[in-house]
């Protein structure tokens, strides 16, 4: 029987979820910007979080038994392929942060990320794929998610379209997408498995399958970057990727697809626009786009949360 969480709690879990995953986006984009090579970046961050998620899995007992469900799910065919994929959507993450976001920002980085999570996680919330079943479409969520499309057209006011390369726009809107689907997947996974840190290390191993064999194939075109930095900060993005994937894959199960989205949308705007005030990137919106965008985008989420008070039957 699934223990119930308070509604509270759980969206601030999910506001969490987008701190962090704002803090990894800048984190990741500095480190392919000082390496030159956002490939190379990613693989950096996966692989790092994919060994602290290899020593828990080994050290502590729920690891150990998640793995076990896992092997024993793959063999009877109970765990189908498409759950083991939710690691590609994340390695689409991660390259794409060490692409885009030193140069457009973490604020025009997030409001795409918006965009695609708020279409997609209605989309799977209707056809009932994450673990919390079939969502109501209400009109509430709706205005939420219009609102939060909102947010992303302010980020586009301005010269923002003509001075930013087209695919640095589309790339974060694919990875929105492609985030909404991973956490209703490993939602699903972390059922079948009893621990999202099997669903985590999941993600981590395809993840780094993926963007290795993407790196190894650039590598040998354009040659490895020539240093590497010292700086110790510059490679937490892996365990900052660990650590809010694990918390959306045990939230989702709560809050829907779309609910998850959107308070991750609030944290992720909250602190890119912290962020890009204290360390603006080339081209990121100014001080008061982003203010904007924050409002609206928190607006998106207290008008998809609230509930329609009943009218007393007479």
């Amino acid at each position: 029987m699934t223990t119930r969480m308070p509604a509270w709690l759980a969206i601030a879990g999910a506001v969490l979820v987008g701190v962090l995953t704002a803090a990894q986006a800048r984190v990741n984009g500095q480190l392919g910007a000082r390496l030159d090579d956002g490939l190379t970046a990613a693989i950096v961050s996966f692989a790092t979080g994919l060994v602290i998620l290899l020593v828990l899995s080994a050290a502590l007992p729920a690891g150990r038994r998640g793995v076990r469900a896992l092997a024993h799910g793959v063999r009877a065919r109970t765990i189908p392929w498409w759950m083991l994929a939710g690691g590609l959507a994340g390695a689409l993450t991660v390259a794409t942060q060490g692409l885009t976001v030193a140069f457009i920002g973490v604020s025009l980085f997030t409001v795409g990320l918006v965009a695609g999570q708020t279409v997609n996680g209605l989309v799977l919330d209707r056809i009932g794929y994450s673990p919390a079943g079939v969502v109501a479409v209400t009109m509430g969520r709706v205005a939420g998610a219009g609102l939060a499309l909102a947010a992303v057209g302010i980020a586009l006011v301005g010269d923002t379209l003509g001075s930013v390369p087209w695919w640095m726009l589309l790339l974060p809107f694919l990875t929105g997408v492609g985030i909404a689907w991973q956490q209703a997947t490993n939602g699903r996974l972390r059922q079948r498995v009893g621990t999202p840190l099997t669903a985590t290390l999941v993600n981590f191993v395809g993840g780094s399958i993926a963007l290795g064999i993407a790196a190894g194939i650039h590598i040998a075109i354009e040659g490895a970057p020539a240093s590497f930095p010292t700086d110790a900060w510059l490679y937490l993005g892996g365990p900052i990727g660990v650590t809010y994937i694990f918390l959306s894959a045990a939230l989702v199960q709560y809050t829907g697809v779309l609910l998850l989205g959107l308070g991750a949308v609030v944290g992720q705007l909250l602190t890119s626009v912290l962020i890009d005030a204290v360390w603006p990137a080339a081209e990121a919106p100014g001080l008061g786009q982003s203010a904007a965008m924050v409002a609206v985008a928190l607006a998106s989420v207290f008008v998809a949360t609230a509930r329609r008070r009943r009218r007393p039957s007479s």
